[in-house]
């Protein structure tokens, strides 16, 4: 392999470093790099992959840009919304570096395309935002013998790692179940520091081109945890386990599985909840129904926007203080997309309400759109 002039004058600052090298830097360029999401993790990795001479730059991605990626996942811009992610951040990454190849994946990472699309790259970016296609990246990788660089993002803190079963643990020898449904809310829920994704992506990036480039000291075995609000780093050791169902001496997980049934998201008892549309919801004020309408958000949530006649009780407070809700009338819980308002829901009716509980199908947002389309929406 040769490069051109321009190639030696663009990776100039690689080349005088003896751990790369032009050798090192041929290695980048014959890499292939898969990246599982283009959003907040994905955006910085690319970025810098693509600056650093990476060959070919695999994105899997299905969602569109939207105004509310922009505080955090830089490789969008405002003239990108509505645009399909993959389109975007392709267009970035030639605008870097034309001399990168992009693979583009217009769908949803899937137990059925998973080892066809990940088998043809020599590393894998986990930029995933949800349990079940982090579950399924990890357990692809470990059939197929890949290495997943593993990233994740809540609030303030962040996580980094290499998982690389043939070398030392997976991702399921550190989490070996998920956590109950609804435990841990997405980032649209919960809320993300826009600059921490940056962070916690340019290590996955740097522990990528670290791989390729042959180094030793990886972060396989290790989690690297950060926390942006006190700028504190630690670092804890990972045992690998040797009961690990898919990477341990006897694994019983032989191919990739339902990871929606297994990160509990198949709930059998969904049918008894009922629904209300914010259209519904209208109507019944209008009509000057009496109805419970109880906001389940945190107050600095319900401070951005909330329905007209709605009372916050957070979602932590809600069973030791049914009490304030009439079980005469009829209850509408809120949140902001509907999810998290299922489990006050079900907590209530655990706790034996006797009222009849509804939940706001697509929560504030619904409202701000179907609705009130002066509401702002976040």
């Amino acid at each position: 392999m040769e490069f051109s002039k321009e190639e030696i004058t663009r990776y100039s600052r690689h080349l005088i470093l003896p751990e790369v090298g032009l050798e090192g830097q041929k290695r980048l360029k014959n890499a292939k790099v898969l990246l599982v999401g283009s959003g907040g993790l994905g955006a910085p990795i690319a970025l810098y992959l693509a600056a650093a001479g990476i060959g070919t730059i695999g994105i899997v991605d299905f969602d569109e840009v939207d105004v509310s990626n922009l505080q955090r996942q830089i490789i969008h811009t405002t003239k990108d919304i509505g645009r399909p992610k993959i389109a975007s951040a392709a267009d970035k990454i030639k605008a870097i570096n034309p001399h990168v190849k992009v693979l583009s994946f217009n769908t949803k990472l899937s137990s059925g395309n998973a080892l066809d699309i990940i088998k043809d790259f020599d590393a894998v970016a986990d930029c995933t935002d949800n349990f079940p296609t982090r579950y399924l990246v990890n357990d692809a990788c470990v059939i197929l013998d890949k290495p997943s660089f593993y990233g994740s993002i809540y609030r303030f803190d962040g996580q980094a790692s290499v998982f690389y079963a043939s070398k030392g643990p997976c991702y399921r020898c550190l989490y070996p179940s998920p956590p109950p449904a609804g435990f841990a809310p997405s980032c649209a829920e919960g809320g993300v520091l826009g600059v921490l994704p940056g962070i916690v992506g340019c290590i996955q990036a740097n522990e990528i081109i670290k791989f390729l480039l042959g180094a030793k000291d990886l972060l396989t075995g290790r989690l690297l945890t950060f926390d942006a609000w006190k700028i504190k780093f630690r670092e804890f050791k990972i045992q690998k386990d040797e009961n690990c169902p898919i990477c341990g001496k006897h694994p019983t997980i032989k191919g990739l599985i339902d990871y929606e049934d297994f990160c509990g998201l198949k709930s059998k008892d969904e049918e008894i909840i009922e629904e209300i549309s914010a259209e519904e919801l209208k109507n019944r004020l209008e009509n000057k129904e009496a109805v419970n309408i109880i906001d389940i958000r945190e107050p600095h949530e319900y401070a951005i926007a909330k329905l007209p006649n709605s009372k916050i009780i957070p979602l932590g407070q809600v069973v030791r203080r049914m009490e304030e809700i009439d079980p005469k009338n009829d209850t509408v819980f809120v949140c902001k997309v509907g999810t998290r308002s299922i489990y006050a829901i079900k907590a209530l009716k655990e706790a034996g309400f006797e009222g009849r509980l509804f939940n706001l199908k697509n929560g504030v947002l619904a409202w701000a759109q179907n609705v009130d389309k002066k509401m702002a929406v976040y």
